[in-house]
């Protein structure tokens, strides 16, 4: 039988850290959570000016946000050894130093390579950065003040998504799309003297070898699967070579993953974290919440610029009330969480954002501001009711070693369902949009009442082109808009099938787990 394998042992016990502490490494962490989040949106508003200083197509162009996402996917997985190997605090200061530098260089890329090349750094080092602060949050608070520490941390999760193409649009409208990247910098420095003063080092084990395989298997399928997902809509899915070689690919290396850790000795991820029931079910659970997440702040935009009209700083501030909503609902939980069964603030949390895609439904292209502005802070009410007591429940009765290894993963597998999210709603809205249009379509006839209501009116033309462009296009419009209210019932679904996976959790005890004794810093 092989020896046992040495593991890190926790920051600190809560007990060990002043109130004052506390606060200032949830500050510190928070800061590291906002940089993280807030690159993963807000370039992609500025990719039409990259497009055009670069001189590359749009597929060439698109490497710059896909790079970035499937060098987190790869990465995310080491947090635990890496953490467990060269220390947590060390890992978290490399991470934000590293994720800042590259930033920089991607502000000063020449060329199309360079800029890629620095995006993968960028989502390399920043991929340990959310998993981290988790680990370093649930160590730093004791068991009955963890679901507020989470709600405070949350709002900085939430902001960099919902931030992002608002501030990514202004500066690169009125400075330059470089300032996206360089924006970090001051977030960076201040990161980093935070983590510098008030977080403490956790002890290192050297005895547990890197196991290259199961890391090689689960590289590759995440990489293929991510790649699948990212380029699937645009070649076509399966009818491209590709995408069939990257869906085989992600398939056998995920089977291969899977085998591996089921057999070997000292596998890259241990089996253990699977067997307790709170974070098994709060995998399925926080994936559904993925495939959500991001999935409804990536169709507003193009429905309120491309059927309704609006600019791009203006779309950005109307989904602001997004993140508002989550703000209110993380303070609510903040302060009266730790006295509700965490699981009914769940359930809440997802029958708000069902009964908000619900109401999304009846949206058209006359909705009004305040009608947007209504739904997006129920929605974010709804999340912000979801994340932190769902994250406090995963982890309430996961060994405090194996916290570094679980942040990583569950933050794994809520990005793995936010990119699957975002591919079937952009999928799902290209073909429902053509299928609505030849419906609409066969209505266009001699006999049709309402067409010849409309030409009688004047609205509608048919003896010159210019007319029948109008029909055309209206007749686009609509399908489209269709389309947007058949992805909102869809996510609607979503959220309302989550909903009983709620029953597979526990209650978490009050009594916070034994910790072991911290390095010293």
């Amino acid at each position: 039988m092989p020896a046992a394998t040495p593991v890190a042992a926790p920051a600190a016990a809560p007990a060990a850290l002043t109130p004052a502490r506390r606060r200032a490494i949830t500050a510190a962490v928070t800061l590291a959570t906002v940089i993280q989040t807030l690159d993963s949106t807000i370039a992609n508003v500025a990719l039409p000016r990259m497009q055009g200083e670069m001189g590359a197509t749009q597929e060439q162009i698109a490497w710059v946000l896909t790079s970035y996402i499937v060098a987190t996917a790869i990465c995310m997985p080491l947090t635990g050894f890496l953490a467990g190997r060269f220390g947590r605090r060390r890992l978290f200061l490399a991470s934000v130093i590293g994720f800042t530098l590259a930033s920089m260089l991607c502000g000063v890329a020449a060329t199309l390579g360079q800029i890629v090349l620095f995006r993968v750094l960028q989502g390399a080092f920043g991929a340990f950065l959310v998993p981290l602060a988790q680990a370093v949050l649930l160590d730093t608070w004791p068991r009955e003040k963890q679901t507020a520490a989470m709600a405070v941390w949350g709002v900085g999760v939430m902001l960099g998504p919902i931030l992002g193409p608002t501030l990514g649009g202004w500066l690169t409208e009125y400075q330059s799309w470089r300032w996206v990247f360089f924006i970090n910098l001051p977030i960076g420095v201040v990161t980093t003297l935070g983590l510098l003063a008030w977080l403490p080092e956790t002890p290192t084990g050297r005895g547990r070898r890197f196991d290259v395989a199961g890391f090689a298997f689960l590289a590759i399928g995440l990489a293929s699967l991510q790649l699948m997902l990212d380029r699937g809509e645009s070649l076509g899915w399966f009818d491209s070579r590709e995408i069939v070689l990257e869906a085989a690919l992600a398939a056998l290396g995920l089977y291969l993953f899977v085998a591996h850790i089921l057999t070997h000795h000292a596998p890259f991820v241990q089996p253990r974290l699977f067997v307790d029931r709170n974070f098994a079910a709060g995998l399925v659970i926080v994936f559904a919440m993925g495939v959500v997440l991001l999935a409804t702040t990536t169709l507003l935009p193009p429905f309120l610029q491309g059927l309704m009209g609006y600019p791009v700083f203006d779309t950005g501030v109307l989904l602001a009330p997004r993140g508002v909503g989550t703000a209110l609902a993380r303070v609510a939980v903040g302060r009266y969480g730790d006295r509700v069964d965490p699981r009914l603030l769940i359930l809440l949390g997802f029958g708000l954002c069902a009964a908000s895609l619900h109401a999304m439904t009846g949206f058209d292209t006359d909705v009004t501001p305040r009608m947007i502005a209504t739904t997006g802070i129920v929605q974010g009410l709804g999340i912000g009711f979801v994340f932190p007591p769902l994250t406090t429940v995963a982890f309430a009765s996961l060994a405090p070693v194996d916290r570094n290894e679980g942040t990583a993963m569950f933050s794994l597998v809520r990005n793995i369902g936010s990119s699957i999210g975002i591919s079937i709603v952009v999928s799902a809205l290209s073909h429902t949009a053509r299928a609505e249009r030849a419906a609409l379509a066969e209505h266009i006839e001699a006999s049709s009442l309402p067409l010849r209501l409309a030409i009688e009116a004047g609205t509608v033309r048919l003896d010159s082109p210019e007319g029948l462009a109008a029909l055309d296009g209206e007749l686009t419009r609509q399908a489209t808009t269709l389309a947007f209210l058949q992805d909102f019932r869809l996510m609607m679904w979503v959220c309302l099938a989550a909903m009983p996976l709620v029953l597979l959790l526990r209650r978490p005890v009050s009594a916070p787990p034994p910790v072991q004794a911290a390095a010293p810093d």
